[in-house]
Formats: structure tokens, C-alpha cells, sequence
């Protein structure tokens, strides 16, 4: 007997949209966070930024998150899922809108902000409503879908950026060195880098419009008739009828503390306190593998460990191909084998993988040597810049070999270190040669009513030498090792975390703390995304790429224990039979 036989209000429509719309949020998450990077090349030539400006401007997006992660929880309790879903969805058009006709940087600005808010809404709500809207059985692949389309949100921004990259380069040929031509071709190819991300965007608002709202929060708000409706659209009417059951029972159950504290479902009672600290644990550790401090940096680790830049560079597109394909798999298995399995895999494959590549890198950076006192040798009067030439000779000891010379160093008016190298078996004797200096920038300034572009010198303040080493360098066998190793770090990650960290937040969750306790973990887990990536610099600059591999290893050690031990598997069980499990009561 099929779904429609056993239940005539069956829509058999209803589950594939509902799969979609998860999707569709994924991939406008992923769209939302990539989108910037091929924009910002051409974006501080037209608007006028200072580098605190432009840095600020990029930051504010992750920011925005966190704080629309604090209350799109609580919103969506109050308002109701989908609501909060086009609101998500509005504001990223409004955002995308708000960008494309800005040329002054405080709209930049407040675009960029409401674009924050924006991510932040969506990656809490739309896993909450799917969580709750999605049968058992399809809960693993529907929410998963919101993961796959965000790493393909990741790659089409790049097409996105290539694509517009080729336009501009054609419109500048074109220009035949007309300052104003150039000006409109660098003005267009960011505006319409973002203006093709409303796409997405348009389309989510119109499925999120045709969307029923969530049972579980219809049932909450006293409409259990409206709850059960729903619930019938993409189940039998035997699982609908279970299903309401067990809200019943939930609702009607004595929780043992003041009806306060029943109804507002307080963090405070034990029943919510294990789970959320699982989810919590969940999603910090996600993270604290590196992940999203692994994608950016990918060139800049390959390179570190023996490949050449271009080579670096024409071999990222595995590590992003790995991670779209890995997630799709994965996605078809994780109701299938469950949960917990792929995520003790996943975080198993991925401190062999760290560990492993930790010690590569170790086998070459323990044998650099302080060469501090040279390097600050060839400071400039001014303090301002420094030239050195890579050479064997600075170690002051015998060493065999091609050479790097790292230094770290910061400008005085200017927080954030920085790291140079070169290497003493560069194929031009030019590029042997580590030169720091004040940096220059392209600006387009007006005079005379025309564009004008303007190469200024930026104004740092003075040069401060942090760290200074030499040592041997690894060859192009070590380098392609630690390549293979970061593509299977990604396909461990996508297979595990990257597919089950959703479902995780969401299903483990009680009903009653689902959204609160949502936002307050998605808060929890950009914070250590954007630690991850802001002591990245200065861990490598000091320690060396091993010392950051070793630390994420030693964060997914910890992963792993939860998974493997600690966090119940949640394949087949409904919200509320998890829910069970964790206050201890056992099912008929």
C-alpha cells in the first residue's frame, strides 16, 4: 500500500519541495559567505577604503551572523519557521539590492551587515523547520541537502567570479586605456558579481512562500488540526496519527519543575542540559578541525609544504571537487548508516589525516633556525622597510638543500601580523630576494570631473620584525603528499561532520529549547571558526604549519570521543523518542 492509498491528503510533491527548499538554503548560505572574495577585487578600486575599512567590511558579514544567530531562534518561535525563513530570504535580496547601487562605502557597509544577518537567519531556521517538517526516514537526506548546496554555493561564487573576471578583462581591452571606461568595467564587475547571487535568493523567497508551516510549532501555538494536516502532506496517516501521539504525550507529560519553567522549556533542567552541551561540543569541534580555515588557506599550506604558487593554485579545484562529491555520498548513506557512524569515521579519518600532515610539515620546520638579528640588520633608517636575499648563509650552519626565509611582522598602526617568505632556489635571482614595504594601492579619484586612477602609498606607521627563520624547504613530493592528504581531510569532513553537524544540532535539540538552543550553538561555532582563522597567521608565523595541524587534530580527538561515545544515534527515531532517550524514559 502506497502513501496516497493509505492517505488521501497525501501531496506526493510535498517531500521532494520540502528537500529543495533545504537545498535552496544551503546553497544561498554558500552563495552569502563566498560571494565577497572575487568581488573584492575590483571593489576597493572604486569605493575608497582605507585596509582597517576594507577589513572591517569583510568581518562585519561573519559578525552580522553571530548576533542574527542569537535571536533568529527566539524570533522563530515567535513569529513561526517559515515567516522567519522569507525573512531570512528578504533580506538577502534587500542586502544584494543595497550593494549593487551603493558607491559610497557606508551603504557597502549596511549591505554587507544586513547580508550577515541574512546567513545567520538561514543556517538557523531552515535546518530548525526542516528538523521538524521531514519524516523520519528521509530526515537525514533532506536536512543534508542544506550542507550539499552550500558547498556547491561555494563553487558557483567562484564561477560567478571567473566568469565576471573574463567580462572585465574583455571591457578593459576595450577601454584602450580610457580611465573612465576602465573605472565603469571595475564598477560593473563587482556589482554584478553580487547582483547574480538574487537568483538564488529570489527563489528561495518564492518556495518558502509555498511553504506549510512546521507541525511542531503549529501544534505548540494550540492548532493541532493544522499540525496533523501538514504532517499527512508527506506522511501515511498511521505515521501522521504516531507522530501527534507523542506531541500529545509531550505536552500533557508533568515536567517536575514550575510551569514556568515547563512552558518556556529553561536550559537550566537536566533533560536539555545534556543534549545541548552535546550539540554545542558538535559544533565547536566542527571548526576546531580547521575546516573553514583549511579552504581559504589551501594554496598558502600546499604552497608551504614544496609546491610552487602556480601549482598551489591549478590544484585547489580537487580539495573543492572533493567536498561537493564526499557531501553527496555522504548524504545518500547518513540514513542509511546513521549518525553516529559517519561521524565516528569522518573525525577518525580526519586526525589521521591532521596527524599525519602535522608530521610532515614537522619533518622539515623543526630544522629552521632564528635569524631574527640578520634580518633586523637590513631595517631601513626610516624603519619602514627591509630587503634581505634568501641564502644558506644565514643559518650560520651547514645545511644542504633550498632554503625559505619566513619573516613575521606587523606595521605599527595595524594589528594583524603578517607573513612573507622567499626561497634561495627561486628561478630569478629577483625573487630570491624578501622585501618588506608599505604597501601601495589603486584608487579612482576625480579631477576635473574626470576618473582619475591614483597610486598612493599606505600609511602603516612603522615596520615591527615579530619572527624571522631559515630552513630547509620540502620538495615537490612532500608537497603533493600533503595536497593528497588535505583532499582526503576533505572527503573525511564531508563524509562526517560536514554531512551529520545539521541534523546533530537540530535533532538532538528538544522541541521545547530547538530554536534557543540553536542560536546559541551557531553563535558558539562561528566563534571558533573565526578564531580558527584569525590566530591561523600567527601560530604558522611562529610555530610553523605542524603546530596548527597538531592543535586540530587534538580538537577532533575530542570530536570523536563525543561521536563515537557519548552522542546517542538518532537514525529512525522521531524528535520526540530523542527527546526520550535523553530524560531517561524508557519507549513502550
Amino acid at each position: 500500500m502506497t502513501a496516497n492509498d493509505s492517505n488521501p491528503a497525501t501531496k506526493p510533491w510535498y517531500l521532494p519541495f520540502l528537500i529543495l527548499l533545504s537545498g535552496m538554503g544551503g546553497l544561498l548560505a554558500g552563495i552569502d559567505f563566498g560571494i565577497i572574495a572575487g568581488a573584492l577585487v575590483y571593489l576597493d578600486k572604486t569605493i575608497p577604503m582605507t585596509a582597517a575599512e576594507q577589513g572591517f567590511m569583510v568581518a562585519i558579514y561573519t559578525f552580522g551572523g553571530i548576533i542574527a544567530a542569537l535571536f533568529a531562534g527566539a524570533l522563530a518561535d515567535l513569529a513561526g519557521r517559515k515567516k522567519m525563513m522569507l525573512v531570512g530570504g528578504l533580506m538577502f535580496v534587500a542586502s544584494i539590492l543595497l550593494i549593487f547601487i551603493s558607491d559610497t562605502y557606508y551603504p557597502l557597509l549596511i549591505g554587507r551587515i544586513l547580508m550577515g544577518l541574512s546567513g545567520g537567519v538561514i543556517c538557523v531556521v531552515v535546518p530548525l523547520f526542516m528538523a521538524e517538517c521531514l519524516p523520519t526516514a528521509f530526515r537525514g537526506r533532506g536536512t543534508s541537502a542544506f550542507q550539499l548546496l552550500l558547498t556547491l554555493g561555494l563553487v558557483l561564487a567562484t564561477f560567478v567570479s571567473k566568469f565576471f573576471a573574463g567580462v572585465h578583462e574583455k571591457a578593459v581591452e576595450a577601454a584602450a586605456g580610457n580611465a573612465d571606461l576602465i573605472f565603469k568595467a571595475d564598477q560593473a564587475a563587482w556589482k554584478y558579481i553580487f547582483l547574480t547571487a538574487c537568483v538564488p535568493g529570489a527563489l528561495f523567497c518564492v518556495l518558502a512562500v509555498f511553504a506549510s508551516e512546521s507541525p511542531r510549532w503549529l501544534f505548540r501555538r494550540n492548532r493541532e488540526s493544522d499540525a496533523e494536516r501538514i504532517l499527512r502532506f508527506s506522511r501515511t496517516q498511521a505515521e501522521a496519527d504516531i507522530e501527534i501521539a507523542e506531541m500529545r504525550e509531550r505536552a500533557a507529560a508533568p515536567s517536575g519543575t514550575s510551569n514556568i519553567a515547563s512552558s518556556s522549556g529553561s536550559l537550566l533542567q537536566r533533560k536539555y542540559i545534556i543534549p545541548f552541551v552535546i550539540s554545542c561540543i558538535v559544533l565547536a569541534c566542527t571548526q576546531a578541525t580547521g575546516i573553514n580555515t583549511i579552504l581559504p588557506f589551501g594554496a598558502k599550506i600546499i604552497q608551504g609544504a614544496g609546491l610552487s604558487e602556480k601549482a598551489a593554485q591549478d590544484n585547489l579545484w580537487l580539495i573543492t571537487a572533493t567536498n561537493c562529491v564526499v557531501t553527496l555520498f555522504g548524504a545518500l548513506l547518513v540514513d542509511r548508516l546513521g549518525r553516529k557512524i559517519l561521524l565516528s569515521i569522518g573525525t577518525a579519518g580526519i586526525i589521521v589525516c591532521l596527524t599525519v600532515g602535522g608530521l610532515m610539515f614537522y619533518g622539515f620546520e623543526s630544522k629552521r633556525v632564528n635569524v631574527l638579528p640578520q634580518v633586523a640588520k637590513t631595517l631601513s633608517p626610516d624603519g619602514k622597510s627591509v630587503s634581505i636575499k634568501a641564502d644558506p648563509s644565514l643559518a650560520e650552519i651547514p645545511m644542504d638543500g633550498a632554503g625559505q626565509l619566513s619573516v613575521t611582522y606587523k606595521w605599527e598602526k595595524e594589528s594583524k601580523p603578517k607573513v612573507v617568505s622567499a626561497f634561495s632556489n627561486a628561478a630569478k635571482d629577483e625573487d630570491r630576494v624578501l622585501k618588506i614595504e608599505p604597501e601601495s594601492e589603486k584608487k579612482w579619484v576625480t579631477v576635473d570631473g574626470k576618473k582619475v586612477e591614483e597610486t598612493r602609498v599606505k600609511d602603516a606607521g612603522k615596520l615591527e620584525l615579530l619572527r624571522a627563520s631559515y630552513g630547509p624547504v620540502a620538495g615537490k613530493a612532500t608537497g603533493y603528499g600533503v595536497l593528497a592528504l588535505l583532499c582526503a581531510f576533505i572527503g573525511f569532513f564531508a563524509f562526517g561532520p560536514g554531512v551529520c553537524v545539521w541534523l546533530a544540532l537540530t535533532e538532538l535539540m528538544p522541541t521545547r529549547i530547538r530554536s534557543t538552543g540553536m542560536g546559541i550553538a551557531m553563535v558558539l561555532n562561528n566563534g571558533v571558526a573565526f578564531l580558527s582563522a584569525l590566530f591561523f597567521p600567527v601560530v604558522v608565523g611562529s610555530q610553523g604549519f605542524h603546530m596548527m595541524f597538531f592543535i586540530w587534530a587534538a580538537c577532533t580527538v575530542v570530536y570523536f570521543i563525543t561521536a563515537a561515545f557519548i552522542m546517542p544515534e538518532t537514525k529512525g527515531k522521531t524528535l520526540e523518542e530523542i527527546e526520550d532517550h535523553f530524560a531517561g524514559k524508557p519507549r513502550a
